[in-house]
């Protein structure tokens, strides 16, 4: 790729404790390859000041999100909520984010994780945000809640798309872009056999890191420089060169995020 290719990773936990120990030189690492706009997905309330830290120490490159991730509602979900609520209210974000549903770890608070699902993209509609979505095994549960929430105004990210062909097309209709990180170089991942049948103003890229790291670094720890492994994987499906990869992504992640 040349020198002034701009990459984006829509969706990197660098605040996440995986990186404490070289989290600068990861940065850097990244920054190198040409990943210059990282945008971070909040979890929870115990995660905000740090991805505050990581906001101030590198304005030029962190953007943030904010919401509450399905894996964390809890019975506290409504405390929860309201710093949410709180931290919308107080300062600018990018996105209403990770938000979803998520049935593989844990079944028991499936009505809870709707009602924070629908609650957060009711507040991205009032804060005219897009959404990034977290979906785990519950791919009908969260078309059920975007059939009844749709509208122009509900945007987003179908974060880490994993589903099928159909399911990609549903996620389309209702205004989302795919997120597309490692899966997309594992082959057992599906997803590279049909994605060529998904224009590319369609996909945005991500890591997910610390985890989902690409071929060759599959059950390592992920990080926001692999990235130029899923573009080289991009490239040979859609049969364009890399650079054109990056540059669509890129102009589509700006779509969304709106900078």
């Amino acid at each position: 790729m040349n020198s002034t290719t701009i990459i984006t990773d829509t969706h990197t936990h660098l605040y996440s404790e995986e990186f404490d120990q070289d989290r600068d030189e990861m940065i850097q690492r990244a920054i190198n390859a040409g990943v210059t706009r990282f945008f971070i997905p909040a979890i929870d309330a115990a995660a905000t000041q740090s991805m505050y830290d990581l906001e101030q120490n590198y304005p030029d490159h962190v953007f943030l999100m904010m919401g509450l991730h399905p894996t964390y509602v809890k019975d506290n979900y409504e405390e929860e909520l309201q710093h949410v609520k709180t931290e919308l209210a107080r300062r600018k974000f990018y996105a209403v984010g990770e938000i979803g549903i998520d049935l593989y770890w844990d079944k028991t608070h499936l009505k809870e994780q709707q009602i924070a699902f629908r609650t957060q993209i009711q507040l991205a509609k009032k804060y005219k945000l897009p959404i990034v979505i977290h979906c785990r095994e519950a791919f009908d549960e969260i078309f059920e809640i975007l059939e009844e929430e749709k509208s122009e105004e509900l945007f987003g990210i179908f974060h880490c798309f994993s589903g099928t062909f159909e399911q990609a097309l549903q996620a389309l209709s209702y205004n989302m872009k795919l997120g597309i990180g490692g899966v997309v170089t594992f082959k057992n991942g599906k997803i590279d056999q049909f994605l060529n049948q998904i224009d590319l103003k369609h996909i945005v890229l991500e890591t997910d890191s610390p985890y989902l790291a690409p071929i060759p670094y599959r059950g390592k720890r992920n990080e926001s420089s692999y990235l130029v492994n899923v573009i080289t994987k991009l490239a040979q499906i859609y049969e364009v060169t890399e650079d054109e990869i990056a540059a669509i992504t890129t102009q589509n992640s700006k779509d969304i995020f709106g900078i």
